[in-house]
């Protein structure tokens, strides 16, 4: 009988600690902001993979709000903004990179178009 009334009370405090738990609005919009803001910046062609995960996770995040699942959701929420954030982060490395690499090639070229005209115009 013991037995059966503390499994019966934790149950209780189970459904109740749900319950108590509002939904994560704000962390939604925030992660939604956060995966927008990734392929906004491009992160389809620089960073596939995690702007994939990060979909996913806010897709999973809407489906747990949908179910009242508000724990789930804002866990699940949670991590698709950081996916999101290292999708953009990763983005804006990959972008930078890809201008230095076409400063330096400029630079080259330069290098080699002035060290041409130095030899044609010096005496022979």
């Amino acid at each position: 009988m013991i037995h059966r009334a503390g499994s019966i009370l934790v149950a209780v405090l189970l459904v109740s600690a749900c319950a108590s738990t509002p939904p994560p609005r704000e962390q939604m919009a925030i992660s939604k902001a956060a995966v927008s803001n990734a392929s906004s910046a491009g992160a389809n062609e620089y960073a596939p993979l995690q702007l994939k995960s990060a979909l996913e996770k806010m897709n999973a995040a809407e489906q747990a709000m949908a179910e009242k699942d508000y724990m789930r959701a804002r866990q699940l929420a949670e991590q698709a903004q950081v996916d999101a954030q290292l999708a953009e982060a990763t983005t804006r490395s990959a972008k930078a990179q890809k201008a230095a690499d076409a400063v330096q090639e400029d630079s080259r070229i330069l290098r080699e178009e002035m060290e041409r005209n130095n030899q044609s115009s010096s005496p022979q």
